[in-house]
């Protein structure tokens, strides 16, 4: 994908273009949800009336997934009456792919027909009412990756220059979140998000900024496709599956499998979390 310059977002433009007329050959679907599953959440597709499945190998200027847990996939289908498009495994900045890369499915997405978009991922816990396994339901982030998606010569197709960024979570979805945690019985949290680089796991000092910086939890993913969806006007819901805690005292001894382990055991709430936050939404 080449998008050095001053013409990068005209030519992934027109990369856009090319990979959504692939996709449209290849589906003839147009979805209205988009749905990124993060580390360990990708059994969500079992939910889905899957009618294509496109590795992300196949797909022309698609980044690959490189990370275990990640499958590498787009699925298509439906969730009751609604049209789904599925990630089954996201790109990080860590991989060596540039924000651009990262975030290209987003603008896919937005061009397939995509106007909700929902994304999940695993992160730490600094919330001390937090624990391993709670569902925190996104209302804010703060970004301390190294690079800016937005970065470059704005292409006005896409969405204007500024980016209005003061709720990028739709508080509408988070309330239809809560109401659909209270009636299902488990417990649902709220909390900021702090994105960093990765891949290491964050140090006790780490720990430490991201409670001072007022965040809640911490992981490597997520911010840059909210910054993008809301560069074009999407509506967005996130949530997090907290998958280890810190704080400035104490670190639990954590590494990726535990990360795929802990994530998998909160994967039957949050696949009914958004399953019913998609069957029963209402598209404007």
């Amino acid at each position: 994908m080449k998008t050095n310059g001053n013409n990068s977002f005209k030519i992934m433009w027109e990369q856009v273009q090319e990979t959504v007329n692939y996709i449209k050959k290849a589906t003839s679907f147009s979805p209205d949800y988009g749905v990124i599953l993060g580390s360990g959440l990708g059994s969500f597709t079992e939910d889905i009336q899957i009618t294509h499945v496109l590795p992300y190998a196949a797909i022309p200027n698609f980044p690959i997934s490189t990370v275990q847990g990640h499958q590498g996939a787009l699925v298509f289908g439906t969730i009751g009456a609604k049209k789904v498009v599925a990630m089954q495994g996201r790109f990080h900045y860590y991989e060596g792919y540039s924000m651009t890369q990262v975030t290209f499915p987003v603008r896919v997405m937005k061009a397939l027909g995509v106007s909700k978009l929902i994304v999940s991922n695993a992160s730490g816990g600094v919330n001390p009412q937090y624990q391993v396994g709670s569902i925190v339901l996104l209302t804010d982030h703060i970004n301390m990756m190294p690079e800016h998606p937005l970065r470059g010569v704005n292409e006005e197709r896409f969405g204007p220059r500024f980016v209005n960024m003061s709720a990028p979570y739709n508080r509408t979805l988070i309330a239809r979140a809560h109401a659909i945690a209270q009636q299902a019985g488990f417990p649902v949290h709220e909390g900021i998000y702090l994105a960093l680089q990765g891949p290491t796991f964050e140090t006790l000092a780490e720990y430490r900024m991201v409670k001072i910086l007022g965040a809640d939890c911490v992981g490597m993913s997520t911010v840059p496709e909210v910054i993008v969806a809301r560069h074009m006007d999407m509506e967005v819901f996130g949530l997090s599956v907290i998958t280890d805690m810190g704080n400035e005292e104490s670190i639990e001894e954590v590494n990726h499998a535990e990360v795929l382990k802990a994530a998998q055991k909160a994967e039957p709430q949050v696949r009914l979390l958004i399953r019913e936050l998609i069957q029963t939404d209402t598209l404007e």
